[in-house]
Order: structure tokens, then C-alpha cells, then sequence
């Protein structure tokens, strides 16, 4: 019997026999990156392999680094094993590698999910024998509503705020999140500003997509400047000094945590929006379903309610521990906090 082609040691998600990792949190040889959040793509490695378009982002977040762009779809072999890169639909440049050898396939998704948001490629289903998925919101609990509703529900609230003189603060997290809001918001009803972790990595992506434009935060921005405003904001800004001049002010978050009420009082915010750059529960069964695979490995999230449910649907379903953390690890980098008070 074979060895497995993909395996899950100490460093990551590792081919033997291509010598190569999968989004390795230690630092190795030769990594692939499915995208740019930073328990994906870290600091350390001796070269990178990633789709082209998220290039810039993480030469933006970890500096002058051996990177390799390729295109969707592009083959290209190490020692015999055959990868690719696919459409995860997570975030602009985000992938799925496929990974083949001697006819046996595997896709490990990264992170991902299926709705379209108009900023990255749609997720795109692979045939494969084995699925790595991730399963972050892997709870029936979790069922997105559209986008197009959230974002008529965010604008509108907006509006409201604006017409009682305050400013709306939205908080996101600052690369994915906050550009998805960004292209969706209307900018007919009032001015945007941004914090400059997010107007940072705003500007890398600006080439690859058509946003609103924005007005960064700074120390010379009035307080009379922010009333019937909205600001985006990274989740570490909420609570800080940073805030202050924007009163009288509103606070939401856009999250797929804000499912659950207690989430939105934990975190003191006034609103919370339903919005997710990962699948939820009907979107992850529909795409393992999608892929024909017999064999499904679950990482970070409610990983054993999720495999022992796919094991009563007939898959054969495991668990693996991983140092990806889905939603709750897309902070902001130190790099990108520039202070903006």
C-alpha cells in the first residue's frame, strides 16, 4: 500500500515525495501558499509558489521574499508530482492546490467559499479522491444569507446613522473583508474613510479590482469630517484611543461570528452583520459532494461534529490538526498597523 501523498507533520501539510509544503507554518524549503491571511502564508520560507495575483499582497505583508506567481489552472511538476492552482473564492488571489500522482488526486481548499463577491475568482469545484477542507463554520447553526441582502442591510444602515448625525464605524477584518465591504458599499451616501491597516493593503489590491475611493484616517482629519461617515476599520481598532474623535458614532462588525448574538455582546458592538469569506454548512457539503472524493480530512473548526457527520452521509472522514484558524486568525499584521492617530 502507498504511503499518503499528502501527510500533516510538525512543519505543515507536506508531499514527500515533491519535497514540498502546503501553507507551512514553520519555515521550509519550498512552499505553496493558497493565499495571503497570515496563518496561510508566513514568514521564513526559502521560496513560495502562489497564484500571481497574490503576489503583492504577500510580498506587502512579509517583504522581499522568493516568490513564483502562476496562473489558474498551469501545471507544473516536482519530481513526478503534478500540482496546480485553483479558485478558492476566499479572498482576491486565493487557491486551491490540486496535487497528483501516479492517478491518485488530492485538493487541499485553503480556505474557501461559494458565493461570488464580485473581488475574487468564484470558487471552483475539483474532482479529486481526498478533500482537505476546512470546516470554520462547519455547523448547521451557520447558513449565509445572500451578499447582495447584507450589503442593502449595511448601506441602509448607513444612511440611517448618517441621518441622525452620527458616524458609522464598520469593522472588518483588513485584507478579504474590508475590500468586499468597500466594493459593495454606496458611496452616494456619504464619504469613506479607512484606517490606514486597511487603506494599506487597499492600495496593493486597487490594480486587480474597481473599489470606491477612500479617505485615509489620519491625525489632521477633523472630527467634524466623520459626521455621517462611515469608517472601515480593522477589529483592533474597537476600544482604542484611535476612535475617539468620531463621536457621536455606531459600531458593527461583519462576520459569520455574528450568527450568534452573544458574539456581537462579547465584542460590544451596537450591530452585527452576517458576512463571511468562508463556506457555510450547506456550502461546505455542496462542494465535497462537488468533488467526488471518498476520503474528506477536516481542519480548524468544529472539526469532529463535522467528520462525524460526514461519516453518516458514507464518506471516509477524519480530522487533522493544523495551525490555520479560519476567520479569528485574519488579524492585521504589525507591518500593516502603521499608527494613524
Amino acid at each position: 500500500m502507498n504511503p499518503p501523498l499528502l501527510v500533516f507533520n510538525e512543519k505543515g501539510i507536506y508531499c514527500a515525495q515533491a519535497d514540498v509544503y502546503l501553507d507551512p507554518w514553520k519555515p521550509v524549503d519550498k512552499a505553496i501558499i493558497t493565499h495571503g491571511h497570515a496563518d496561510h502564508s508566513r514568514w521564513g520560507h526559502q521560496r513560495y509558489i502562489t497564484h500571481h495575483t497574490n503576489v503583492p499582497i504577500i510580498k506587502h505583508r512579509l517583504g522581499q521574499i522568493n516568490v513564483t506567481g502562476k496562473e489558474w489552472g498551469d501545471t507544473f511538476k516536482v519530481n513526478g508530482v503534478t500540482f496546480s492552482l485553483h479558485p478558492a473564492g476566499h479572498i482576491i488571489g486565493s487557491s486551491q492546490v490540486r496535487v497528483e500522482y501516479q492517478g491518485e488526486v488530492w485538493v487541499f481548499t485553503g480556505d474557501y467559499k461559494t458565493e461570488d463577491d464580485s473581488l475574487a475568482v468564484p470558487y471552483e469545484p475539483i474532482k479529486c479522491h481526498t478533500f482537505i477542507t476546512e470546516c470554520t463554520f462547519g455547523l448547521p447553526a451557520f447558513k449565509w444569507t445572500p451578499q447582495q441582502q447584507v450589503m442593502a442591510n449595511i448601506n441602509e444602515w448607513w444612511a440611517e446613522n448618517k441621518s441622525e448625525g452620527r458616524c458609522s464605524i464598520l469593522f472588518g477584518y483588513s485584507l478579504g473583508k474590508a475590500q468586499r465591504l468597500l466594493k459593495h458599499l454606496d458611496p452616494s451616501i456619504g464619504q469613506i474613510f479607512t484606517h490606514g491597516a486597511i487603506e494599506n493593503i487597499t492600495q496593493v489590491i486597487r490594480p486587480m479590482a474597481n473599489m470606491p475611493s477612500t479617505t485615509l484616517v489620519t491625525k489632521e482629519t477633523k472630527k467634524e469630517d466623520f459626521k455621517g461617515a462611515i469608517v472601515l476599520a480593522p477589529p483592533s481598532a474597537h476600544g482604542s484611543t484611535w476612535i475617539r474623535k468620531m463621536v457621536p458614532y455606531v459600531t458593527a462588525s461583519a462576520s459569520g461570528w455574528m450568527t450568534f448574538r452573544g458574539a456581537r455582546r462579547r465584542r460590544a458592538i451596537d450591530k452585527g452583520f452576517v458576512l463571511s469569506d468562508h463556506c457555510d454548512w450547506n456550502g461546505l457539503l455542496q462542494s465535497i459532494e462537488a468533488t467526488g472524493a471518498e476520503k474528506v480530512i477536516a481542519t480548524h473548526g468544529y472539526t469532529d461534529i463535522f467528520s462525524r457527520y460526514l461519516g453518516e452521509l458514507g464518506y471516509d472522514a477524519r480530522t487533522e490538526k493544523t495551525q490555520f484558524e479560519g476567520e479569528q486568525a485574519e488579524i492585521e499584521t504589525a507591518k500593516e498597523t502603521t499608527a494613524t492617530e
